[in-house]
């Protein structure tokens, strides 16, 4: 029977919860145990798909088409475990399932309440398809306190019950700040968040407490002696110079240890942790460094691309080098002359986006890198982009636009409505709902013979994760071929366009997937490692 950990959070929001469950899996999976994570996210959205990435920043999407939040991505990106639709659900969701059950009379007439109803489903998500696992890691989105997170501590106070003892544990990350005028670190809001916890019946075992100095001996104590734990349970939560480092620190601090302790486990095997200590080395002596422009329209919040800029760093890694990201707003190259702010830059990535703000922008700046001839890596949107552009200024076609901004005189880019995934047809209608209705999760493609990517990936068949409408037109394929822009991957039917690719440009790659959600900081992706290598060649060259 798999073991149950619960990871709360109190005081503030962001203080890092999911990179403390994916680091505990982490930790957990070095000694030879199996993990599963999971996020409870108590928002009434069903998903974060039609969410604003300024409100979620990334949505993270599964191999099975599952739009999820990021913590999802840091999950697998420490334990190298794909994560499913299984992982992540949220109030919506939970309602969503619940009233319709109600619409079909299946509650028999009975008076529909969140307890028992909206918990006892809670705890179906979190306890269903849990065999062969050691350990699940449940992290509960929010704080405690949080009024729309009371359903999801209910549940769990239910389960750790229901489980029995030995077989579930709770951890629960807050913060200790420090006053400079007292000259002292803080321990109340500790005591007050743990005193909320414990007031709807959850008694946390362990405490990780966030801190931007050591916590001295006797505030353990002190923590410890208030809050009802023991002080060696009491673990702080240090800044690191990388989120790699996390696991690390956190297994310096015992955590591993004393939630192992926790469970009666006084004996477990030792870790192998050699594989993070040399991605720390890695990232920590770099033998040069590279200048990435990225051409973006969330450049207001890191997190609006957080899987992609940690592939940049995984790339980084494959190639010994530190990458410097330097985030371009794309609506400033609407501006005459705006453009040189790439000057410096030794190769250019535009991501995805949605909607026609800022697109104007992102075709200058895939321009500039072929003109330039600077490595450019256009990854969904960015790819589009690279099209219309390659359509405009390679092929003549003025009035090369997508469908998505109105009506175009050369629709190069549109909303595809049917398409093939394995045995399925698959369907979408441009008038119905937003949500889930875009081609997500793992698609295969074929890769063309003697292609760039054929080279890259070592294999000319792939599987991809996607999050989109609109595809890039087959129709125009033989007009850009023509000017030299190569379509050298498709869906195994012929009818998708999944990669292009310019043969005689140092590095000019667009995919329509997002590799970025299949990089890990010890596999880095094939496409992030190579595009690194062309901007170090780039690099040498200016």
């Amino acid at each position: 029977m798999a073991r149950f950990v619960f990871i709360t959070g109190g005081v503030v929001s962001s203080l890092g919860k999911g990179l403390a469950s994916a680091s505990l899996g982490a930790l957990l999976q070095a000694r030879g145990y199996k993990v599963r994570l999971r996020k409870l996210d108590p928002y009434l959205n069903v998903d974060p798909g039609t969410m604003s990435p300024y409100q979620h920043g990334e949505v993270y999407v599964t191999d099975d088409g599952a739009e999820t939040d990021l913590d999802l991505g840091h999950y697998e990106r420490f334990t190298g475990t794909a994560s499913s639709r299984g992982d992540n659900i949220t109030t919506g969701r939970i309602y969503q399932e619940i009233l319709e059950k109600e619409r079909r009379g299946e509650y028999l007439g009975a008076t529909v309440q969140v307890i028992p109803h909206v918990t006892d489903a809670i705890k179906r998500f979190v306890t269903s398809n849990t065999d062969g696992y050691d350990f699940i890691l449940v992290e509960i989105g929010g704080t405690v306190g949080d009024i729309e997170g009371l359903p999801f501590f209910e549940a769990i106070r239910q389960l750790g019950n229901d489980l029995g003892p030995g077989n579930s544990a709770f951890i629960h990350l807050t913060l200790l700040p420090y006053l400079e005028g007292a000259g002292e670190l803080k321990t109340k809001p500790t005591q007050h968040s743990v005193k909320e916890l414990r007031s709807i019946g959850i008694q946390p075992d362990m405490l990780l407490c966030r801190s931007d100095r050591e916590i001295p001996e006797h505030e353990r104590k002190k923590i410890g002696l208030f809050c009802n734990v023991p002080p060696s349970r009491v673990i702080q939560a240090l800044n690191v110079e990388t989120i790699y480092g996390v696991p690390l620190a956190y297994h310096r601090e015992g955590f591993d240890r004393e939630l192992l302790a926790v469970f009666g486990i006084m004996d477990p095997p030792p870790p192998d942790l050699s594989r993070w200590q040399w991605v720390v080395d890695r990232l920590a002596k770099p033998e040069g460094e590279v200048k990435i422009a990225i051409v973006g329209k969330y450049v207001g919040l890191k997190d609006a691309y957080k899987s992609l800029t940690e592939a940049l760093v995984h790339g980084g890694v494959a190639n010994n080098v530190k990458v410097n990201v330097e985030w371009i707003a794309s609506e400033i190259f609407e501006e005459d002359g705006a453009i040189h702010a790439l000057e410096g830059a030794h190769a250019i990535l535009v991501p995805g986006g949605f909607g026609e703000r800022g697109t104007e922008g992102k075709i200058r700046a895939a321009e500039f890198a072929r003109v330039r001839r600077v490595p450019y890596f256009g990854i969904c949107f960015g790819m589009q982009m690279a099209v219309i552009e390659a359509a405009r200024n390679l092929a003549g076609l003025q009035g090369a636009s997508s469908s998505e901004f109105g009506p175009a005189k050369h629709p190069v880019v549109g909303l595809m409505t049917e398409w093939v995934r394995g045995n399925t047809v698959e369907k979408r209608d441009e008038s119905g709902d937003k949500g889930g209705t875009m081609r997500l999760g793992a698609y295969e493609a074929v890769l063309a013979e003697g292609s760039r990517v054929a080279g890259i990936y070592g294999s000319r068949t792939i599987s991809e994760r996607h999050r989109h409408r609109f595809e890039v037109n087959l129709a125009y394929r033989k007009q850009l071929e023509a000017h030299g822009l190569r379509f050298s991957g498709l869906s195994p039917d012929g009818v998708l366009p999944e990669i292009v690719e310019i043969p005689d440009h140092p590095w000019f790659v667009g995919v329509q997937f997002h590799p970025e959600l299949k990089s890990r900081p010890f596999e880095p992706h094939p496409l992030f490692a190579s595009f690194v290598a062309a901007a170090v060649t780039q690099s040498r060259l200016v």
